[in-house]
């Protein structure tokens, strides 16, 4: 430690060693934060993608299904499947108003949206008990407050696939009645979505007795696949399987590679740190070459020179490192406290939820992550020490006095 300290003449030194330690603080902490929002990113959309749609999903050969509640039936037998619901889906037109917004209209039965947590937890305004009959519909809050109403308003839903007349092709449109407005965070979701029961599906869509496809929810979403082999067999291989990660593979891809990219990038953050480590010891050495030569006339042998460098150096890595997880560990569990602030400060939006996709940042520190950090930050400051440390053991006592 008295070898780190400033004196007149080491002033230079002290000052590049303080900004390694903090070059090392701040690009652990760095890497830590980074980390910790991917997973949160990954995680929160995981959550609400696999919350609202089903992990498996069985489409008839025509995107048709007529024998549905049967080949349901099929299906809920197979070990590892918690839960099938027959779906329709399909794209409209919501206009309200004098205001039109397209969405995504899925019909299901209101006992198997009623088993949702996403949803059933999200309810803002309304109540999922009125969400029955042939005129209730349940949707987004980002898409009612577009639209400017609220439950127990009508919106007006305009089908592409029209009624065939003797003048061409006439668009579908029905008046639909609020029953019940939800909020799950993910601005898809929130502004593009609406529910409707399945029998008014039905009759909307024109699919009398038959669905778009069955949505399959499984105990683990990561081996949903692996039951695809006993769903084929349960429908009498007449249907076709997608499952959750074919559905969303690009999406969760450029996160995965986005994730890697920037750990890349941090990464030398620190690993430029670690050359001020090397560059100021070196410095330090030179400096530091006559009390090398007495201490070496002295008796201190070529290892414990190198032990007091090599402890000088690593006190830089182990001090910033330490550090860097404080700060991290700190920034990653408020972060969303941070941006509010930041925000209200300078009157900006940090986290617009129209691209970003979720409403709030989200973090998740994992600590396996975190020790890989930990132990990255500290080997890469151990290994800057090794050169500087062998130079000053290898320092000639004759010829160091000789020269000063």
């Amino acid at each position: 430690m008295r070898y780190l300290r400033a004196r007149r003449r080491e002033g230079f030194i002290s000052v590049i060693a303080w900004f390694s330690l903090l070059g090392i603080a701040l690009g652990v902490a760095t890497l830590i934060i980074v980390m910790a929002v991917m997973n949160g990113f990954r995680q929160e959309l995981l959550s609400r993608i696999l919350g609202l749609n089903g992990h498996l999903s069985v489409y008839g050969q025509t995107n048709r299904l007529t024998d549905y509640d049967g080949m349901a039936d099929q299906i809920r037998k197979i070990p590892g499947v918690v839960g099938v619901s027959p779906l329709i889906e399909g794209q409209v037109m919501t206009t309200a108003k004098g205001i039109a917004r397209g969405a995504v209209v899925r019909g299901v039965r209101p006992a198997d949206i009623k088993v949702r947590k996403i949803i059933r937890d999200n309810i803002i305004s309304g109540s999922l008990d009125d969400f029955k009959g042939k005129d209730a519909i349940l949707i987004g809050g980002r898409l009612a407050g577009r639209l400017g109403v609220n439950v127990g308003d009508r919106v007006n839903l305009i089908s592409p696939k029209g009624n065939v007349t003797a003048f061409g092709t006439v668009p579908r449109m029905r008046a639909y009645r609020i029953a019940a407005t939800f909020q799950i965070g993910m601005y898809e979701y929130d502004s593009g979505f609406v529910f409707m029961p399945l029998e008014a599906a039905q009759v909307y869509f024109q699919l009398p007795n038959a669905v778009s496809n069955l949505e399959v929810f499984v105990e683990n979403p990561d081996k949903a696949m692996s039951l695809s082999g006993a769903i084929t067999e349960a429908t009498g291989r007449t249907g076709r399987i997608h499952d959750w990660q074919q559905a969303n593979a690009s999406f969760f891809n450029a996160i995965q590679v986005e994730r890697n990219v920037m750990f890349l990038i941090l990464t030398l953050i620190i690993l430029v740190a670690a050359f001020n480590i090397i560059s100021s010891l070196i410095m330090l050495v030179k400096d530091k070459g006559r009390d090398i030569a007495i201490l070496r006339t002295m008796g201190a042998t070529r290892g414990m020179i190198m032990r007091i460098f090599f402890l000088s150096g690593a006190s830089i890595g182990i001090i910033g490192t330490l550090a860097g997880f404080g700060l991290g560990l700190w920034f990653s569990l408020n972060i969303e406290t941070i941006r509010q602030w930041i925000q209200g400060l300078t009157g900006t939006d940090l986290f617009a939820a129209e691209i970003y996709f979720l409403s709030q940042l989200p973090a998740v520190v994992d600590p396996s992550e975190v020790t890989a950090v930990l132990l990255m930050g500290l080997g890469l400051s151990f290994l800057a020490t090794l050169y500087p440390s062998w130079r000053a053991a290898r320092i000639d006592p004759a010829e160091a006095l000789r020269y000063e």
